[in-house]
């Protein structure tokens, strides 16, 4: 499982620590990656994901996550979310002329 938000796209970077006598050994700065359940009002269902809590409050501060994907142009979501996106748009489509 590829440690990278599904959302901000961030991932795993790089550094180093730094010891008081200068010395520098390798480290790594992981994303504070959670496991969220997200309600899809259109679909009915809930999805899970992996997502940063910077990615879980940009959901929310778009609205859920029906709104957060329809705000989003496709090519800047990650390919999962396109697909979920489509799926979305497909049943708000065929709600709509119910």
């Amino acid at each position: 499982m590829a440690r990278r938000c599904a959302v901000t796209g961030k991932g795993v970077l790089t550094g180093h620590n730094v010891s008081h006598s200068q010395i520098k050994t390798k480290r790594r700065f992981l994303p504070n990656l959670q496991n969220a359940s997200f309600l899809s009002d259109a679909l009915g269902e809930t999805i899970k994901m992996r997502v940063s809590m910077a990615g879980l409050r940009t959901i929310e501060k778009r609205g859920g996550l029906d709104a957060f994907l329809m705000s989003q142009a496709p090519t800047k979501l990650a390919p999962e979310l396109r697909a979920l996106r489509k799926r979305v748009e497909a049943a708000k489509a065929a709600a709509e002329t119910a």
